[in-house]
């Protein structure tokens, strides 16, 4: 292991490639289905019922949310995007 001032001029790829055998390593099966992490605005009454959920459930609202829109993926689900004027707070509402 080198030492000193030669410590500082390997790379992290390099230092790792001396601490760890990597020659069987394999790739994540998994890292297809990792979470990325966004921002979104999202109304205050859609956030209050995932709360609530998550309170009933014991299960984190994020963590339903993400729930919730895996399996409308999975299943392909469509949202209604025919709307009409609400009636208490004039927010945009889905036609029955």
């Amino acid at each position: 292991m080198p030492k000193g001032s030669e410590c500082m001029k390997l790379t992290d790829d390099e230092i790792l490639n001396r601490e760890f055998d990597f020659s069987k390593a394999i790739k994540n099966p998994y890292a297809k289905t990792l979470k990325r992490q966004i921002t979104i605005n999202v109304n205050a009454e859609s956030i209050d019922y995932f709360k609530r959920m998550a309170r009933d459930t014991g299960i984190p609202y994020q963590t339903l949310i993400n729930l919730y829109l895996s399996d409308c993926v999975r299943h392909r689900r469509q949202i209604d995007l025919s709307w009409t004027q609400g009636d208490a707070d004039d927010s945009p509402r889905p036609q029955p």
